[in-house]
């Protein structure tokens, strides 16, 4: 009865939250019809509103984790879940939200996690990350060859058609190839090293910042989240981060997304098929993946732009990624 409480207290605002986003979303699609509105105005209208409302839930938070879609976000989600679970005595299988945590308890902060592909259109900050300054920032990176790989199949199997035409990415109903999509300018490899190349530029602004790299995770999770923990100031021991690994490893997740066990999560973590593993938010997580796609003059040309256009600060040199399974 304590935990169903704590979950209705915890969920009701944002159950809130999301009921004013849609119906938000329906009146601009109203306005836009009246108006006459092509598809261009559409999708400036409808990004400048989702920045609108992730520049207010980023001026409240008490830190952030960004990154690209599809860098691991989910797993260092659920890894630092099960730390305030342990630390704090909240329910299992709830997913850290924006406040859900600190609703429940209010030593729990307000983390805010984000993609970072709106704000800017609402603050007019495009070419810098002024917004983030002040913040205490998190900044999650994946070699963005395995990252554009699997937006390939999210593309193809988990995101809805507005989605695609709001971001770019080729239109709902193509065939487009996995290497023309990796080398498509919208939703490929391109767009990955110029968000990350932007953030390599703004890093030393941030109040706060600590950069984490998935392929650092897969290889030594403890290590990474120990790091995570500190600069998030979420007081758990060495015990607690080793139960939050087990907890988060692959295996563990993709029982869970197949039997929709985290509780609250929506199609956040769920399968778009569950007889199709592509199309699963846990897909693979391996590390150099990406060379299974491509054959070898393919796999050179794409090195090749990686090695040409990423700030190196990342350490994503192609040399330095030799295909490797997942820890």
């Amino acid at each position: 009865m304590r935990d169903t409480l704590r979950l209705l207290r915890a969920s009701f605002p944002e159950a809130s939250k999301v009921v004013w986003r849609k119906a938000s979303r329906r009146l601009l699609k109203l306005k836009m019809d009246m108006t006459g509105a092509d598809q261009d105005e559409r999708i400036r209208a409808e990004r400048h509103m989702r920045g609108r409302e992730q520049f207010a839930s980023l001026q409240r938070a008490d830190a952030v984790v960004v990154s690209f879609g599809k860098s691991g976000r989910t797993w260092l989600r659920v890894m630092i879940s099960r730390l305030y679970q342990q630390v704090y005595d909240l329910p299992e299988d709830i997913l850290i939200g924006f406040d859900n945590f600190h609703n429940m308890d209010r030593r729990a902060p307000r983390l805010f996690f984000t993609h970072d592909n709106y704000i800017g259109d609402f603050t007019g900050n495009t070419d810098n990350k002024a917004d983030f300054y002040d913040k205490k920032v998190l900044l999650m990176m994946r070699d963005p060859r395995d990252v554009a790989v699997s937006q390939f199949f999210q593309w193809r199997y988990r995101m809805p058609s507005e989605k695609k035409a709001l971001n770019e990415y080729p239109a709902h109903d193509d065939e487009t190839p996995i290497y023309d999509f990796l080398l498509h300018e919208g939703g490929g490899l391109p767009k990955i090293i110029d968000f990350m190349n932007l953030w390599a530029r703004e890093m030393d602004k941030m109040r706060a910042l600590c950069l984490i790299r998935y392929e650092d995770m897969r290889a030594n999770p403890h290590t990474v989240l120990t790091e995570v923990a500190q600069f998030l100031d979420i007081p758990a021991d060495a015990a607690a981060i080793q139960e939050a690994v087990d907890y988060a490893s692959f295996e563990n997740m993709k029982k869970k997304e197949a039997d929709s066990s985290f509780r609250l999560s929506g199609a956040r973590v769920a399968p778009g098929d569950k007889s199709n593993p592509d199309s699963y938010k846990t897909r693979r997580a391996k590390v150099g993946g990406y060379r299974d796609y491509f054959d070898d003059a393919q796999v050179a040309v794409i090195d090749a732009l990686v090695e040409a256009r990423l700030d190196p600060v990342y350490r994503y040199a192609a040399t330095a990624n030799a295909d490797k399974p997942a820890e």
